[in-house]
């Protein structure tokens, strides 16, 4: 039987823990899980614990972890992903899908053709929203490290401050994703629904962004992402 697996978003440890509000209500209330079904925790530090539910309350859970063994392994391809802004349910897959295709980190980007647009409490709102769907889909798929979801940044701002080793720009007249030699690190940038200008591509390359392209079709930007880091886990990650 697959043990119900959670994060927690405070370090973790063997013996006995009292789970953070969110969980407790979920594990007591939602699922109505009981004293002595067992669960499985992660912490985000690449360790899984498993344990045993010791109390189940109205307002407070308490977990016994028992036992403590290594997550799984991350790919050796480091991957950040910028992607553009969009709307809704768009992003929201994007973001899922690029968490459980392995991504280290994310950051979504503000374009020139941009629909969306966010400031202050509405912002905080969505990067809480947006990094709650990593950890889910980490929980789904079985990793044990979230990505990171930074805010949303201005593209002249990512382009100046991302580093790998390879920086890709997905363009529809390039060469494929296999010319480029094995790197280490990648970034890869992604525009929104209306895709990047003419001049954005120009600064992106400008600031050492290769031109790449993901076949004859022209995807759009919630299919982008899962169809460049599947290649790019095929070609030098660990499908």
């Amino acid at each position: 039987m697959r043990l119900s697996r959670f994060f927690v978003d405070l370090p973790l440890s063997l013996g006995q823990h009292p789970l953070p509000e969110a969980q407790a209500h979920y594990i007591g209330r939602v699922l109505r899980l009981a004293v002595g079904d067992a669960v499985q925790l992660f912490d985000g530090s690449g360790q899984e614990f498993v344990g045993e539910l010791v109390e189940v309350g109205k307002k407070s859970v308490q977990v016994e972890l028992r036992e403590q063994f290594a997550g799984q392994t991350e790919s050796p391809l480091r991957i950040h992903l910028g992607q553009g802004l969009s709307r809704g349910e768009r992003m929201d897959w994007a973001i899922q899908k690029a968490t459980e295709l392995g991504v280290a980190e994310i950051t979504p980007l503000v374009s020139e053709r941009c629909e969306v647009r966010l400031k202050d409490e509405r912002a905080d709102k969505r990067l809480a929203h947006w990094r709650q769907i990593a950890i889910s889909a980490c929980e789904q798929c079985g990793r044990s490290r979230v990505p990171t979801i930074n805010p949303s940044l201005g593209l002249d701002d990512w382009l100046a401050q991302t580093a790998a080793d390879l920086k890709l720009v997905l363009h529809p007249v390039a060469e494929p994703l296999a010319s480029h030699a094995r790197p280490a690190s990648l970034a890869f940038l992604i525009g929104p629904e209306g895709g990047l200008s003419d001049a954005e591509v120009q600064l992106a390359q400008q600031a050492g962004y290769h031109p790449a392209r993901l076949g004859p079709r022209v995807l759009r930007t919630e299919t982008a992402p899962v169809v460049a880091l599947s290649v790019a886990q095929q070609l030098w990650g660990d499908f």
